[in-house]
């Protein structure tokens, strides 16, 4: 279990807390819900679904991030938990993600924070994870990040090869954060500012089609570029 030194009330599961036995004195729901959490991302994100369309895991990043042991889970059972205190928490374990190794090299994409809010109503999902999303992505993709949601409405995006299929459910209400690979232009492209992230931490690098899809959107942004 670590604990975060700009703020030891900031803390994290590894998968060696969850696969073994849990650090003493750790709270018996919160080691629940973080494993049912690393149980949901085994068996939904390392699997193949047949509404995804295409073939494939639905997230091929997860299974060498679990066995690389760079999965890592908070839980906040926080009473009545505001929009406020989710966005101030989220950006604290950004900074804390930022400062985390692995922060370059290959193993850097695999490494990935969960916040679970597993006591969330469902009737506040929308205004407390979703808006809360929405609110900090600017934020994240501009320091070469993505922060994303999940939960059991589930949230209203749409897979890129399936657009009737919505990929992002879990069982448990969540933010993730984790940084930017170059497939995640589809994500950024509805926005200038998120391409023009995207381009600055990619050194401009795209392949023809990423040209394609970004020059469909912003005609002249690769020439300013």
């Amino acid at each position: 279990m670590r604990a975060f030194h700009a703020d030891p009330s900031r803390w994290l599961f590894d998968m060696t807390d969850l696969d073994g036995t849990p650090p003493a004195g750790t709270d018996s729901r919160d080691v629940d819900a973080a494993r049912q959490a690393v149980a949901w991302a085994r068996s939904y994100l390392c699997s193949p679904h047949p509404e995804l369309g295409r073939s494939g895991r639905v997230c091929p990043f997860v299974p060498r991030s679990l066995s690389q042991s760079l999965f890592f889970c908070t839980v906040d059972r926080s009473v009545n938990v505001s929009a406020e205190r989710i966005y101030q928490t989220t950006l604290q374990y950004r900074d804390w993600f930022l400062e985390m190794e692995p922060r370059t090299g290959a193993d850097a994409q695999y490494k990935c924070f969960l916040l679970l809010y597993p006591d969330i109503a469902d009737t506040d999902i929308p205004s407390l994870i979703d808006d809360t999303q929405e609110r900090l992505k600017p934020l994240f993709v501009q320091q070469g990040l993505m922060v994303g949601q999940f939960h059991a409405l589930p949230p209203k995006n749409s897979g890129l090869w399936n657009p009737d299929f919505r990929p992002l459910h879990s069982p448990i209400p969540m933010l993730v954060i984790r940084n930017m690979v170059p497939s995640d232009l589809p994500f950024l492209v509805s926005e200038r500012p998120f391409v023009e992230s995207y381009l600055a931490h990619f050194g401009g690098r795209l392949s023809s089609a990423q040209r394609e899809l970004v020059t469909q959107m912003h005609p002249q942004i690769l020439d300013e570029a």
